[in-house]
C-alpha cells in the first residue's frame, strides 16, 4: 500500500471506532456486523441512481448503512434483507435510531426465501468478496462465484425476480469481476447503463465499478471515472462532492 494511500485511509477512518461512524444525519453501529463501514457502502449509497424511487430493497444490508443512505436521499420506503441474525439485529437498531424508522423494514432472512407482496423499483448490493487476490486465472465464470456464500448468479436471479418490470439495480464490484458480474446480469436480461469507475488516485489501475442496471432494455452506456484521493492522500474534489451531505 502506497504512502498516499495509506494517508487517504487514516483521513477516511479518523472519525470512525470500532463500534461505528457517525454521519451528518444518523449514526452506524457496526459491532456485530462482519461487514464495517467502509467506502464501497458509502460510494454506492451516495452514487446509486434512486431519485424518484417508491421502493427499494438493500440485498445484504450488512449495518444498514445503505439504506440510511437511500433513506436520507429518498421519500421511498426501504427494505433491508439480511442473512446474519446479530448484523440484522444491529441495523434495525440502527434504523430505529435513526430520523427515518417508520421507512425503512429490516428482514432477517436469505434474499432466496424472501416473498414480498410487492416487487421493487429499485434494489441495491454491495456484495461481500474475498480477497481479489485469490482469484483463480482465466476462470470468467468462477469469478462469478467468488463470493461470501451469495453468487453473482444466484444474487443476480433474485433481483430479476424481486425487480419491478423496467427496474434499476445498482451495485459496486471488483473491477477483476465486473465483466463475469455484468455477463450474469445479461442472462437475466438485466443492462448497464450507467458505469463509473474507481480509482485511488490519477494514473492507478482500476479498483471497483460502480454499476447500473435497467432491467429489459439495453440503452447506451455512460461512463465516467471517479478518483477518490488527491496527491497528498486527501479526499478528491469529485469525492468530496459525491459524498457531502453524508461524510462530517
Amino acid at each position: 500500500m502506497s504512502a498516499v494511500f495509506r494517508n487517504f485511509v487514516r483521513h477516511l477512518v479518523k472519525k470512525m471506532s470500532s463500534a461505528g461512524f457517525d454521519f451528518r444525519q444518523f449514526h452506524v453501529a457496526h459491532d456485530r456486523c462482519a461487514m464495517k463501514v467502509g467506502t464501497d457502502g458509502v460510494l454506492l449509497g451516495a452514487w446509486a441512481d434512486v431519485v424518484g424511487a417508491s421502493r427499494v430493497l438493500d440485498v445484504g444490508c450488512g449495518s444498514g448503512l445503505i439504506a440510511l443512505m437511500v433513506a436520507q436521499r429518498t421519500g421511498a420506503h426501504i427494505v433491508g434483507v439480511e442473512v446474519d441474525a446479530a448484523a440484522a439485529v444491529q441495523a434495525a437498531e440502527n434504523v430505529s435510531a435513526s430520523p427515518w424508522p417508520h421507512r425503512i423494514d429490516i428482514v432477517r432472512a436469505d434474499v432466496s426465501d424472501y416473498r414480498p407482496d410487492e416487487q421493487f423499483d429499485h434494489i441495491v448490493a454491495n456484495p461481500p468478496f474475498f480477497a481479489e487476490d485469490l482469484l483463480p486465472p482465466d476462470a470468467a465464470r468462477a469469478q462469478a462465484r467468488h463470493t461470501a456464500g451469495l453468487t453473482f448468479e444466484r444474487l443476480l436471479g433474485e433481483v430479476a425476480r424481486l425487480l419491478v418490470v423496467g427496474g434499476r439495480f445498482h451495485a459496486i464490484v471488483p473491477a477483476s469481476a465486473y465483466d463475469a458480474f455484468a455477463f450474469c446480469a445479461w442472462e437475466q436480461r438485466l443492462y448497464p447503463y450507467r458505469r463509473t469507475d474507481v480509482v485511488t488516485r490519477p494514473g492507478k489501475p482500476v479498483r471497483r465499478v460502480l454499476v447500473s442496471f435497467v432491467e429489459g432494455q439495453e440503452k447506451p452506456i455512460q461512463r465516467d471515472e471517479l478518483v477518490l484521493c488527491d496527491a497528498r492522500g486527501m479526499r478528491s474534489a469529485g469525492y468530496q462532492k459525491l459524498t457531502a451531505d453524508f461524510y462530517l
